[in-house]
């Protein structure tokens, strides 16, 4: 039976794109009603978002997300267009975010010093070229002159979701987005979230939740890592503060700074790895994504965290877990 949670690639890439035709069936026959993925320096969101289609076509289909400063309004409005023109009776969820410094760097570029208005323009920007109308449009982050999509949308058109993890951007979002998307929060950070979504407008809630079937004491040291790398990036770091992870991150980041790696690691405690990303059996797992659902999310996303020998059996187990009883 199809609920509405949704699935994402974004953790699964170290098994291969070409895993993404199985994945997406997968989560088709279990009863997920979206695929979702990621991009940054690794594979095009939309390319496996296409294969996705083809080898589960009752999927709904989303970016969660593309870094805006990558891919122009324009462009991304092609290619969401053409995504759903291909799959006229899907959902298309075009997830778009401020991308981090290390990963702009990667691509030559730099970070914005006033992502709000960067967001704000480029949201403008989408919903003009959704119109299908003619766009001139000149601002101060992107411009473009008699734009006109070339895909004609009769039906459903794409859903603009934002991601946010800060007070200013979940209001925006709130107030210019059909959606937001959180990601890296624990459950009981939810509702601060959604009430700040909400001084902005009326967008749809949606959140990664980030789980694994594994033994802890096997797979916290792969959490550790991962957490550690997104307390490394400012605004995470904010926001995990926000969420109650304050001393955590004081401790990582000085740890870091003296370079004392294996202090930095160590510095995230067991109570942050569970808040954020769960290890546990399979009911353990099913209670953690309900505990998104309760706290005020719309629409949970399933991250299945691979962590193990064998990673694919990880993730199909993960996957089944959202669907076992919790008893």
């Amino acid at each position: 039976m199809k609920t509405d949670i949704g699935v994402t690639f974004g953790s699964l890439g170290v098994l291969g794109a070409k895993k993404v035709p199985t994945i997406a069936r997968q989560a088709e026959e279990m009863g997920f009603n979206s695929f979702w993925t990621v991009e940054a320096n690794g594979t095009d969101a939309f390319t496996l978002l296409g294969a996705a289609s083809v080898a589960a076509p009752k999927l709904n289909l989303g970016t969660g997300i593309i870094p805006i400063q990558l891919r122009s309004p324009t462009l991304a409005a092609m290619s969401a267009a053409s995504l759903q023109a291909i799959n006229p009776e899907a959902e298309i969820f075009l997830g778009v975010g401020v991308s981090a410094p290390g990963i702009l760097k990667q691509h030559g570029l730099n970070a914005t010093d006033k992502p709000i208005r960067m967001m704000r323009e480029y949201v403008a920007l989408l919903r003009e070229c959704f119109s299908g109308d003619s766009v001139s449009f000149e601002g101060d982050y992107f411009s473009t002159k008699r734009f006109r999509l070339g895909l004609r949308l009769e039906g459903k058109k794409p859903k603009i979701i934002t991601a946010a993890l800060n007070p200013q951007m979940l209001k925006l979002g709130g107030e210019i987005a059909d959606g937001v998307l959180l990601n890296y929060l624990p459950a009981s950070h939810v509702k601060y979230s959604v009430n700040k979504v909400r001084e902005g407008g009326s967008a749809k809630i949606f959140a990664y939740v980030h789980a694994s079937v594994s033994e802890f004491e096997k797979a916290q040291t792969s959490a550790r890592k991962d957490l550690f790398n997104y307390a490394m990036a400012d605004g995470y770091a904010k926001m995990f503060k926000e969420a109650g992870f304050e001393d955590e991150i004081t401790e990582l980041r000085e740890k870091q700074i003296n370079k004392d790696r294996e202090g930095a690691l160590s510095a995230i405690s067991d109570k942050m790895i569970q808040a954020i990303d769960f290890i546990g059996t399979a009911a353990e797992v099913k209670d953690f994504v309900d505990s998104y659902t309760k706290a005020g999310v719309e629409q949970p996303i399933l991250m299945p965290m691979p962590w193990g020998e064998n990673r694919e059996k990880v993730a199909l187990e993960t996957m089944q877990a959202v669907f076992s009883s919790s008893v």
